[in-house]
């Protein structure tokens, strides 16, 4: 909607801040966006801009002040009382226990064991447990648990997570707001956001967070809010601490109350008519975990009556009336064969376990990333030993810890080497890093990565160009660098290793249909630090071309939403490298003018609409599918709600798939997906 010109900047900004808010709301909340991440960020820098003109007409619920007093850095972390102690969960490892659990809470109630209790069964985030105080619906104060009576006050990082409302909304479909209400919940990551973080670390020489849990944590207790503000956190609530008043019965009925107020909920809870329908709830996870883009830490269990729970009470620090059904550990033992070193195309040395073979939740694991030297040193891992292996976040294979008591005495210390392992030139370790890089800019292994990533999928899909091809054009010295690509010719391609004239033809034909592929593209394919997909589509959403890019500056880069200090500096240092300029210039010179995709406002097929892609696709990888969704004005994301308008199902799908059909949700194959794409298309060029 185009600005109202005869608003007056109060009006405008009053607007905005609804729009936003609301926005937000239908995001986070409903799992239902109403507006594009391009539209949102317009209107976000119309309502700064204002703000920036006008301070007086700041409020403390507009978006811009999530990073607030504009985002100074925390020197301590002041004491925060509870108005209520946070208590912890007595755990049930097994179904048995579970019943017998449910057989305690019937004995303390006097109600006979055959006798059903009404549960509410709420899936566990494994996250950070926080504490939100609101007054007269603002968000006054956010707080860790701590020791359970008294926290640290985290209110300025708390207010940087997006997903948390800075006010909340009244509704006539909810009892009123108190005045004052203490309410519960957890801070999380999720698996892509924890690998984008640990990645990031990677490259400054950090050492990486263990789990996404770990990194959450050290993301809410940094000192500086924006550093907050870069990670993509978000939140779930489930409870309350303290409230002056609030006309609420049961728990299921508190759930509803949390998400119509506009604050996060769970969508996976249920409602149970007895302890059996709880077991089959906490059943069903155990193979549908695997497939959430999060961590989940088991099942809660609680009784649904709130009078109830006020009968049983508490003992110790854990309530009688609630208990956590966790499932086994998915680890697995196994033996360290070696240690090998891998140069990535920053140039940092990464030591790699090479495993005896082994299955982890379902995936054959023989290799596992040990990250650095220091965290070998930390853990004493040994070449032979006998490892317990978890894949983190059940996607990213990890040594846990070593099992010392089956060491033999035969196992072998290892050292990070002095040169590089490629190029056998001398390697460094920064002061105040802990990362061993190769500094060597013709370094083969890098230059290898660089072009690998350059022709990926995502980045320019450059199809057929493998891994194999690409390390002849190295050894025969065809290239130099991902810009030589484009000046190959047939003659220099045909006495390569199995390679056909029908496979140099496509492969040159593939190359030739890369010099036009879209800005964001460009911009992931260059290997940026810190550019992921989706930071790459935000900066060619900002800029709009390449030469507006390359002009950018870390002021502005910082203005660009969910774009950190961290992440602006290594992009405007990027563009200061004479290699990097040239290189790029040098790409322009071959031909290469990258374009951007232009979105389609909300009108296709998908604007509105919530979409979940699972299994494996043939034409598109799920970044790619996401993508297009998303230029049509939609929402891809990673789990099947109600709020799920389609599934896109490919190859191998499993749990999601059967979820959507238990809700009915519309199912569409690859074919059918592209059929709706190619009808956006068709409309709009009449």
């Amino acid at each position: 909607m185009a600005p109202n010109t005869s608003q007056t900047d109060e009006q405008r900004a009053c607007e905005l801040r609804r729009q936003l808010n609301e926005a937000a709301y239908q995001y986070y909340v409903l799992d239902q966006p109403t507006l594009s991440d391009a539209h949102y960020d317009a209107l976000f820098r119309e309502l700064l801009t204002i703000e920036q003109r006008r301070p007086d007409l700041v409020a403390p619920d507009s978006p811009t002040q999530r990073v607030a007093g504009g985002g100074e850095a925390i020197t301590t972390f002041a004491p925060a009382p509870h108005q209520a102690p946070m208590l912890s969960l007595d755990n049930a490892f097994n179904i048995g226990e579970l019943r017998e659990w449910d057989q305690r809470v019937k004995r303390f109630l006097g109600i006979e064991a055959g006798a059903a209790v009404e549960y509410v069964c709420e899936i566990k985030m494994d996250g950070l447990a926080v504490s939100l105080t609101y007054e007269n619906g603002l968000l006054a104060r956010g707080a860790t648990r701590g020791n359970g009576t008294v926290g640290e006050d985290i209110t300025p990082n708390i207010r940087a997570v997006r997903s948390v409302p800075l006010r909340i909304r009244p509704t006539d479909s909810a009892p009123p707001v108190p005045a004052l209400i203490e309410v519960r919940g957890e801070v999380y990551l999720n698996h892509a956001e924890f690998a984008t973080i640990n990645a990031e670390n990677d490259e400054r020489g950090i050492p990486p967070f263990a789990n996404p849990r770990n990194a959450a944590a050290g993301s809410l207790r940094q000192k500086d809010p924006r550093v907050t503000a870069a990670r993509r956190l978000r939140s779930t609530f489930y409870t309350i601490g303290y409230s002056e008043g609030l006309a609420v019965e049961s728990q299921y009925d508190l759930l509803q109350t949390l998400r119509a107020w506009g604050l996060p909920v769970n969508p996976y809870t249920k409602r149970c008519a007895d302890i059996e329908q709880a077991i089959q709830f906490c059943e069903e996870w155990d193979s549908g975990r695997r497939e959430l883009p999060y961590d989940m830490d088991g099942v809660v269990v609680k009784v649904n009556s709130f009078r109830l729970q006020a009968a049983l009470g508490t003992v110790s620090r854990s309530p009688r009336w609630a208990i956590a059904f966790k499932y086994p550990a998915q680890q697995v033992k196994t033996q360290v064969r070696d240690i090998a070193v891998q140069v990535g195309r920053t140039g940092i040395l990464t030591p790699i376990a090479v495993l005896e073979p082994v299955s982890v939740a379902g995936v054959v694991v023989s290799r596992a990333t040990l990250h650095n030297e220091d965290e070998i040193r930390r853990k004493d891992l040994r070449i032979g030993d006998w490892v317990m292996v978890q894949r983190a976040g059940e996607v990213i294979p990890e040594v846990v810890e070593v099992v010392k008591e089956d060491r033999t005495g035969h196992e072998a210390e290892f050292r990070m080497p002095e040169r590089c392992p490629i190029c056998n030139q001398p390697v460094v370790r920064r002061e105040g890093e802990v990362a061993i890089r190769c500094v060597n800019p013709r370094c083969p292994a890098q230059i290898r990565e660089q072009v690998i990533h350059f022709a990926s999928r995502g980045a320019m899909e450059i199809d057929g160009l493998g891994e194999k091809q690409i390390d002849q054009f190295l050894e025969r010295g065809l290239i130099r660098d991902v810009a030589d690509l484009y000046t190959l010719r047939k003659e220099q391609l045909l006495p390569l290793e199995r390679m056909g004239d029908k496979l140099a033809d496509n492969i040159l034909n593939a190359i030739t249909a890369s010099r036009n592929r879209p800005l964001s593209r460009f911009l992931f394919a260059l290997g940026i630090r810190f550019v992921g997909y989706r930071t790459a589509e935000l900066l060619a959403q900002h800029y709009g071309s390449l030469e507006r890019f390359l002009q950018s500056n870390p002021d502005e880069l910082e203005t660009i939403p969910e774009i950190g200090p961290n992440t602006a500096r290594a992009i405007y240092e990027f563009l200061q490298d004479s290699a990097n300029r040239n290189l790029i210039e040098k790409l322009k010179s071959v031909g290469v003018v990258p374009t951007e995709q232009l979105t389609t406002g909300g009108s296709g097929p998908f604007a509105g609409k919530v979409v979940v892609f699972t299994g494996t696709l043939a034409k598109y990888t799920r970044e790619e599918g996401e993508a297009l969704v998303r230029q049509q004005g939609g929402k891809a994301t990673g789990n099947v709600s109600k709020a799920t308008d389609y599934l896109i199902a490919g190859e191998g799908a499993g749990s999601k798939l059967a979820r959507a059909q238990q809700l009915q949700i519309t199912i569409l194959t690859e074919e059918e997906f592209e059929r709706m794409l190619s009808s956006a298309s068709g409309e709009k060029s009449e």
